[in-house]
């Protein structure tokens, strides 16, 4: 199977990311949000993406025209037949998921590929949520969607062969490199990273040492290109939460306990970039301030 009609739920940063690498590849996208003005949202930061590509001479403007076009959106799942897959992108939510995903069962094709981005949840689990668990997998993107070489691909207990292999085949059309993950809390990168980050905060916690002299550590000890504090932020404290909380319940594992500080940093709304606070101060634009 050859897929050509990808329909996005979720017009959010990873969504319309996800919709961008989509169209670029030549194929079809409905990017769909929960209104008209959300999902058309998406589609105009895909626009405001393309438009700063053109300016900075990476990419001509009718280029820019030709991927904009393959672009159209929907509410809900309400537009999703005719499509060869799904790819479920909504915040990371197990029982948001379900729902979004009991939906679309309803409307979807019955050939019609399920995938989820989600970064850490069961895909078995969440196949159960629909008609089809041989057709269910894993997509997990990384952000931002048209930087990030890398997708995971995680197979459900029951995914096919079939599927797998046409997704594979997607990815690698879509110009990613692909590692396969079992269906483990948190697969593979984010298994790594959620420990990584959250040692960071407990270190910060104990004032080991300030935000910024931990990230800087990490940058020029490490040679990564973001702090652990900063990258944080840049994900989501939040979502950075939700991953520990699914590492911690899947393995039972004390090492994987989420940071207080962490827990509280979410309770009080510091949920980094997004939020305008959290290990840092940032502006509108998103860009630190402090």
């Amino acid at each position: 199977m050859s897929i050509q009609r990808v329909y996005v739920i979720g017009a959010g940063l990873m969504g319309h990311g996800i919709a961008q690498v989509s169209a670029a590849a030549g194929k079809r996208v409905t990017l769909a949000d929960r209104t008209p003005e959300l999902a058309e949202g998406g589609r105009d930061r895909i626009k405001g993406n393309l438009a700063r590509q053109v300016d900075k001479g990476k990419l001509e403007q009718s280029r820019a025209d030709e991927i904009l076009e393959r672009i159209g959106t929907a509410v809900g799942s309400d537009e999703v037949a005719g499509h060869d897959i799904v790819i479920e992108a909504v915040f990371e939510d197990e029982a948001l998921k379900r729902e979004t995903w009991a939906g679309t069962s309803e409307r979807a094709d019955a050939t019609t590929i399920f995938a989820s981005n989600t970064s850490s949840i069961s895909i078995t689990g969440l196949a159960t949520a629909t008609d089809r668990p041989a057709r269910f997998i894993g997509l997990h993107f990384f952000s931002p969607v048209p930087v990030m070489r890398l997708i995971e691909i995680i197979r459900g207990l029951e995914t096919d062969d079939a599927t797998y292999e046409a997704c594979r085949a997607f990815a690698e059309d879509l110009g990613k490199t692909v590692v396969e993950s079992k269906d483990m809390p948190g697969f593979l990168v984010n298994r790594m990273l959620g420990p990584f980050i959250n040692e960071a905060v407990f270190a910060l916690m104990e004032s080991t040492g300030t935000a910024d002299d931990i990230d800087t550590g990490a940058r020029l000890g490490l040679n990564h290109p973001m702090g652990p504090l900063e990258l944080s932020d840049f994900i989501g404290n939040d979502v950075m939460l939700g991953v520990m909380d699914v590492l911690y319940r899947g393995f039972g594992d004390p090492k994987f306990r989420a940071a207080p500080l962490l827990r509280q940093m979410v309770a009080a709304g510091h949920l980094g970039r997004k939020a305008g606070r959290g290990f840092y101060r940032y502006d509108e634009s998103g860009k630190r301030v402090d």
